[in-house]
C-alpha cells in the first residue's frame, strides 16, 4: 500500500478517535466563497454563487487547526459582507435538524475585532456577540451548532417559533459596529448532534489538562515529608537537647557525696 495515503488514514483516525461517525440526511451544504468541495466524510459542499458579499481566499496561507489537510479547504475560503447578508437553506417536511456554521478566524491577531450576530430565519438568534478569534484564536477551526426541529410548517428554537415560508429557511450574519460577518462553510442535515461528526478538542484544552496535571504532581511531591515517617513522633529527637541536663546532674552527684560524709 501506499504510504501517503496510508498516513492520510492514520491521521484520520487520530483526529476522530473516540468519534462515532453517523452521519444524517445532508440537505444542503456549501463552501462559502470557495469551489465544491467533498470532504473526508463524504459530505459535498457545492459552489457558492451567492452574489451578494465577497468572496475571499486569504486564508489559504495558513494551516488550520483541528481539520484533516483534505478539509482546510472549507475553512480558508470564506464570504463576508459590509452589510449583514445570508443564505437560503431547503428543507424536508417535519423533524430535528442541525445547522453547522463553519468558520476560521484568518485575518485578526486579537479578540474583539470581529464580533456579529447569528441569526435564523429572520427572528430567531443563534449566536449572540461571536468572535471566533475569542474562541479558538487564529487559523483554529470553529463550528457552531444549532439544533431545532420543524412541526407544521415551523421552526421550533429553543422555545421560540418562526414561519416558514416556501419550504425554505434562512441565515444571517448580522453587521456589527466591529468589522464585517463572514462564514467559511455551511451545512444543514436532518437529524441530531449526535450524527454529525464534531471537530477535534482543541489543543490548547489538552494543554491545559497535561499541565493541571503535572502541577498536581508537583504539588504532591512538595507535600511528601523530606524522611520517612516516624510512629512516634518523639522516636528520632534530637539528643543533644538532654545534654546540658546529663552534664548537670553529673557535676551535682560528687557534691552531695562530700555533703553526706560531712
Amino acid at each position: 500500500m501506499n504510504e501517503a495515503p496510508m498516513l492520510t488514514v492514520l491521521s484520520m483516525l487520530l483526529l476522530l478517535l473516540g468519534q462515532t461517525v453517523g452521519l444524517g440526511d445532508i440537505i444542503y451544504a456549501v463552501n462559502c466563497g470557495g469551489d465544491e468541495h467533498t470532504d473526508v466524510f463524504g459530505i459535498k459542499y457545492q459552489k457558492d454563487n451567492n452574489k451578494v458579499g465577497t468572496s475571499s481566499d486569504y486564508g489559504k496561507q495558513l494551516m488550520i487547526g483541528r481539520v484533516p489537510q483534505q478539509d482546510q479547504a472549507l475553512y480558508q475560503t470564506e464570504k463576508y459582507h459590509g452589510q449583514t447578508f445570508g443564505y437560503d437553506m431547503p428543507v424536508s417536511g417535519d423533524g430535528d435538524y442541525l445547522l453547522v456554521l463553519k468558520m476560521s478566524e484568518v485575518y485578526f491577531n486579537a479578540p474583539n475585532m470581529k464580533v456579529f450576530d447569528i441569526v435564523l430565519n429572520g427572528d430567531l438568534t443563534v449566536a449572540s456577540d461571536l468572535d471566533i478569534f475569542e474562541r479558538v484564536g487564529r487559523g483554529v477551526a470553529h463550528d457552531e451548532y444549532v439544533e431545532f426541529s420543524i412541526q407544521d410548517n415551523k421552526i421550533l428554537y429553543q422555545e421560540e417559533e418562526s414561519e416558514i415560508r416556501a419550504g425554505m429557511i434562512r441565515v444571517e450574519f448580522i453587521k456589527s459596529y466591529r468589522d464585517n460577518p463572514k462564514i467559511n462553510a455551511i451545512a444543514l442535515m436532518k437529524g441530531s448532534l449526535e450524527d454529525w461528526p464534531q471537530l477535534a478538542p482543541l489543543p490548547i484544552q489538552q494543554e491545559e489538562e497535561e499541565l493541571n496535571e503535572e502541577t498536581k504532581e508537583s504539588t504532591s511531591k512538595r507535600r511528601n515529608p523530606s524522611g520517612p515517617k516516624a510512629a512516634d513522633p518523639y522516636e528520632e529527637g534530637d539528643s543533644t537537647n538532654f545534654l546540658p541536663i546529663f552534664v548537670a546532674i553529673g557535676a551535682a552527684i560528687p557534691i552531695l557525696v562530700c555533703l553526706c560524709k560531712i
